[in-house]
């Protein structure tokens, strides 16, 4: 698995790596909108050079004028000058419609990119990774923004070049010392820039962590799923103040990053005024001795405050294009990270389920620093039987389950299909073969007939499916009691009518609706290989948890599924139980077979059933 670690917050601004992202950034400009991004460039450049322009026509004015030859020169010049304030005028408007089309579609793309990439990572691991989910925020913040700032960047660069290389031609004219001396200010300038640059980075990525904390305590004080708890124990003065700490560690970060950029502004714009103020005193001593002549002071002066403004411009945007090229390495990084599970270079084909599926001395622990999960397990589902896994929490059951659907990879040990190791085949296909009900089932913020169909979405424009699913789960008469029937919202965070008085909000489902909801969703894969439930009936009464286990039953008649449950009357009737205890098999067998051991099976099946029964419940076991 690729590892998406940290970046050191120093990445060099030069050199093959930098180029590498201004070329990626460049092509998602050229590959979403190539038209807009040309006449952008154009019409930029163009714009560039009407200040120069400007400025010589305005020379040739106030010379004519001086000179008293005529009013021809002077009314060309003048026409001249109402031309470059008309073309001056139109170009904004028009680069900014441009620089806007460039946006939508270039952040269209970028986010496009960056969510086949996440959506292409098979595992879970990245996504329990607070690192990486850093690297996902900047990343996402960074595909939105940051292909066009580099572009603009770009073209802002060379726009500054155009105007300086216009500027600097005509005050090399008048004084060679004069275009030196403008030149060397920009230097500590440029430097300046890329070192805040490099700094600005460094800080978003420092505090990146605190600002994620900030988002998930915000979180929790604005949306239904937490507010019921935190009215009912009074902690919303507690969470604000932890989303208020967290927010002033972050702005106390920028506010020491920006009081240092505004030390250093200041110092080169008093650096930049020296300058200005000795070439004015200069250019006016020169005129006063007749050296200059007053349309050539006139151009001096905008030379020198053109020239001095385009290189104040090319350093901002130079120190612009670093930083954003730098928050730019978290998109690539994502986007290049290549897949988290190992992919066979030649999948094997995966044959249909007849034998069974063999888990053969599998161990597993989520990194080298963490505690092993399951050691050693070794077992069979057999096809078209049922396969019960029971045990404390904690003992392993789910994450056995994560295996089987290849969410990770086991650290030794293999797991195999029909005598194929799943890992030797492609992933996806394995996943075509299952059906699955979690434990942390999602609830989508959609309609009715989306959150069945998001279980096959082949079914997703088909009804008969949809509500034989809904059937077997039993809710479909709630979903057709709705105010739209299937096509109702369960969601209250969206409405169908933005603008509205709340009337088009969605609906809210009880927990239970929910469950059964997740179980619909299972059931519309009815035609897999492999059917997985873990605690499908948490959620559901004593009524309900009955009827769906006997509706289960019949699903799973002939067909291979592992099953967990706390609730041991819903797995006695598997064809195999297996009890596993601190990441180990414990005992295994049938329901009487286990009863009749005695042992740690039997002690918990008679603790729930003596809860009924007796005040006094027999001893809980303890795992090893």
């Amino acid at each position: 698995m690729t590892v998406l670690g940290p970046p050191s917050g120093d990445v060099p601004a030069s050199g093959t790596a930098a180029w590498r992202r201004v070329l990626s950034a460049c092509a998602l400009g050229i590959r979403a909108a190539p038209l807009p991004l040309s006449l952008y460039l154009v019409l930029t450049l163009a714009g560039a050079a009407l200040p120069v322009l400007a400025a010589w026509l305005t020379k040739l004015l106030l010379d004519g004028l001086a000179a008293g030859t005529g009013s021809g020169p002077a009314l060309r010049a003048g026409a001249g000058l109402a031309a470059v304030g008309l073309l001056a005028g139109l170009l904004p408007p028009v680069t900014g419609y441009l620089r806007g089309e460039l946006d939508r579609a270039v952040g269209l793309l970028a986010q496009d990119r960056l969510f086949t990439s996440v959506a292409g990572f098979a595992g879970l691991a990245r996504f329990e990774d607070p690192v990486f989910l850093d690297r996902l925020r900047l990343a996402e913040q960074a595909g939105r923004l940051t292909p066009n700032q580099t572009i603009e960047g770009l073209v802002g660069a060379l726009r500054a070049v155009v105007t300086v290389a216009g500027f600097l031609g005509s005050l090399f004219t008048l004084s060679p010392t004069m275009t030196l001396l403008v030149l060397a200010c920009a230097v500590p300038s440029l430097l300046a820039e890329t070192v805040l640059a490099r700094r600005r980075a460094r800080v978003y990525w420092e505090i990146g962590p605190a600002e994620r904390r900030e988002i998930f305590y915000s979180t929790l004080l604005s949306t239904v799923a937490a507010a019921k708890e935190v009215r009912l124990f009074a902690i919303g003065d507690f969470l604000r103040g932890r989303m208020l700490a967290d927010r002033r560690t972050a702005d106390a970060a920028r506010r020491r990053m920006d009081r240092g950029e505004a030390v250093v502004q200041a110092g080169l714009m008093v650096l930049a005024a020296l300058v200005t103020a000795g070439g004015l005193i200069w250019a006016v001593s020169a005129a006063a001795g007749g050296v200059l002549t007053l349309g050539d002071v006139t151009i001096f002066v905008a030379a020198v405050a053109g020239v001095q403004g385009s290189l104040t411009s090319l350093t901002g945007e130079v120190a612009r294009t670093h930083h954003a090229l730098l928050m730019f390495d978290h998109y690539l990084a994502v986007t290049g990270a290549g897949p988290d599970l190992p992919a066979p270079a030649e999948p094997r084909s995966m044959p249909a389920l007849r034998h069974g599926i063999e888990l053969h001395d599998v161990w597993f622990r989520y990194s080298g620093g963490h505690p092993w999960v399951l050691r050693g397990v070794t077992l069979h589902i057999p096809c078209g039987g049922s396969l019960a896994l029971v045990g404390l929490n904690g003992a392993g059951k789910s994450t056995l389950v994560k295996l089987l659907c290849r969410f990770y990879d086991p650290t030794r040990g293999s797991i195999r299909w029909d005598g194929v190791d799943i890992r030797d085949v492609d992933v996806a296909e394995l996943r075509r073969r299952i059906g699955a009900v979690f434990q942390d089932y999602m609830c989508y913020d959609m309609s009715a007939a989306e959150n069945i169909g998001v279980g096959d979405l082949s079914a997703l424009d088909d009804p008969p499916r949809l509500r034989a699913a809904a059937r077997l789960a039993g809710i479909d008469e709630r979903i057709s009691a709705l105010p739209h029937g299937y096509r109702t919202l369960l969601s209250r965070d969206f409405a169908d009518e933005p603008d509205g008085d709340g009337s088009a909000a969605g609906v809210l489902l009880s927990g239970g609706q929910w469950q059964r909801l997740a179980l619909a969703r299972a059931f519309l894969r009815d035609r897999r290989d492999l059917l997985i439930l873990d605690e499908p009936s948490a959620g559901l009464d004593a009524a309900a948890e009955h009827e769906i286990h006997r509706a289960l039953r019949r699903h799973r008649q002939g067909r291979t599924s592992v099953l967990i449950s706390h609730r041991l009357n819903t797995v006695r009737g598997a064809d195999h139980i297996v009890v596993l205890a601190d990441g180990v098999i414990a005992e295994q067998g049938r329901h009487d077979e286990l009863m009749a051991a005695g042992g740690r099976y039997a002690t918990l099946f008679s603790l729930q059933a003596d809860g009924y029964l007796t005040d006094s419940p027999p001893a809980l076991p303890a795992d090893r």
